[in-house]
């Protein structure tokens, strides 16, 4: 190849090593916070550490605790060195499991869960243009919300939920591309419910 000749693999991943910090706080939620909250009186004891995420797992991050892991389908590339957030790109294309995607295993017990809980599971993506996605979860005896086709597009936090949660129960959160255009996963946050507190 000629030293006039730009290697064209290189100059991308030049170009990926800059990209932005993102701001999870500012993405779109797919579902509300009260869509998702426990209600509790003041007179209730709160002795859970409702206020911290449980896990994020990202492309830094890709193993949690037990059988918490990560689950990439078709990506073009995931960047770990970049000056920004690390992600991974995704283009549309056929799959033998569907299309692109992000699936994230969680095993609560492992976490120090002893009894059935709810918890929230939000994928941050960036959609640049319009996005096809099937968005799925299970979790055992528990029952799931939020799952199924959505279309996307710019700075989204995709929320699943996790409903009455065995604390033995391996479950999974997916996002899932069926078509339109490329996006972006950033990292995918595991947490409880927020809460809403009743006077």
């Amino acid at each position: 190849m000629s030293s006039e000749t730009p290697d064209l693999g290189e100059r991308a991943g030049e170009d990926a090593e800059v990209a932005e910090l993102i701001d999870p706080a500012t993405f779109e939620r797919t579902l509300s916070l009260t869509d998702l909250a426990h209600r509790v009186s003041v007179h209730e004891i709160i002795t859970f550490p409702w206020f911290r995420p449980i896990d994020t797992i990202s492309p830094t991050h890709t193993v949690g605790k037990g059988r918490t892991n990560l689950t990439l389908i078709a990506s073009d590339i995931m960047q770990t060195d970049t000056t920004g957030t690390p992600y991974a790109s995704f283009t549309y294309r056929p799959t033998p499991s569907g299309g692109p995607g992000v699936s994230v295993h969680f095993s609560p017990g492992d976490y120090g869960a002893t009894a059935v809980g709810d918890y929230v599971v939000t994928f941050v993506i960036t959609a640049n243009g319009a996005v096809n996605l099937n968005v799925g979860a299970y979790a055992g005896a528990g029952s799931t919300t939020g799952t199924g086709a959505r279309t996307v597009n710019g700075n989204v936090a995709v929320v699943v939920g996790l409903k009455n949660v065995p604390p033995t129960q391996v479950t999974y959160a997916s996002i899932q591309q069926t078509g339109g255009s490329t996006w972006q996963w950033f990292r995918t946050a595991i947490e409880y419910p927020p809460l809403i507190i009743q006077l």
